[in-house]
């Protein structure tokens, strides 16, 4: 399948501009992906990965004497949700993922690598995850952190999630991340859940986001007190994960047809 340029973006990090780095590089920007180079430095990567995809790290002697930036990709690929291959030596594998954990590692190919085969994974991650087969971004909005993680697990397998404990983090990740959908909680500390959607509302960074309330609270009062808000649902908590992930179906799939008419 050929890659539109503007479907995604891999971000090469390598503490040195090497052959190998380099003519990745060369390679992927020849098959349409859109490729660029980043030195282990942390304002660098930040720079280059905002609308990054899919990060490709070139483990090396250098980098392991930088965990600060291993530190800070740790956090990147879990916040953003993005792909990460290493390329590099056995020992090199080992003592990185004493700072990134094993299984937020989309692959490691040890050198030397095959390239074809670098070239089919990192085309098939493209294809996987950009334009329509783009997995969907859900930010969930809730104190309650065990219910919060209950609900990630049920919706990670189908979707990105992110995770914020109330509408000052919601906000800061806002900033940062781009999401489809925001599930809302409706009691909270400091700001509850109306108030939140309204501050969303009336940001223009934030105000076409679609938002749900998921709440423990049925009562008609606090129904009728987020109408004027326009939410797209109002669900509560007892719904279980199959009614859950039914109603997030039916409403990305009600978007898309929206949108081709």
């Amino acid at each position: 399948m050929e890659n539109n340029m503007n479907d995604g973006k891999v971000l090469v990090i390598s503490a040195k501009d090497s052959f190998l780095a380099l003519s990745i590089i060369k390679k992927l920007n020849e098959m349409n992906i859109r490729t660029t180079l980043a030195h282990a430095n942390i304002k660098e990567i930040a720079e280059c990965a905002k609308d990054a995809e899919l990060l490709i790290l070139f483990l090396s002697e250098e980098l392991a004497e930088m965990p600060n930036v291993l530190i800070y990709l740790k956090d990147l690929v879990q916040d953003k949700e993005l792909g990460l291959i290493f390329v590099g030596e056995p020992s090199q594998y080992e003592f990185a993922i004493r700072m990134i954990p094993e299984q937020i590692v989309t692959e490691w190919f040890k050198r030397p690598i095959d390239m074809e085969r670098l070239m089919k994974r990192i085309n098939k991650y493209i294809d996987e995850n950009t334009g329509e087969n783009r997995k969907k971004t859900v930010l969930l909005v809730d104190d309650d952190i065990t219910y919060m993680r209950t609900v990630y697990e049920w919706l990670k397998d189908r979707y990105h999630v992110g995770m914020a404990a109330n509408g000052v983090q919601a906000i800061s990740y806002l900033s940062r991340n781009k999401v489809d959908l925001i599930l809302l909680d409706y009691e909270m500390p400091i700001a509850n859940g109306p108030q939140v959607l309204s501050m969303l509302k009336n940001d223009s960074e934030t105000g076409q986001i679609p938002v749900m309330f998921l709440t423990g609270h049925g009562d008609r009062d606090c129904v009728l007190s987020v109408v004027g808000l326009s939410p797209v649902d109002y669900l509560l908590k007892s719904i279980g994960k199959e009614g859950l992930l039914e109603k997030l179906r039916d409403f990305f799939n009600s978007q898309e047809k929206s949108y081709l008419v």
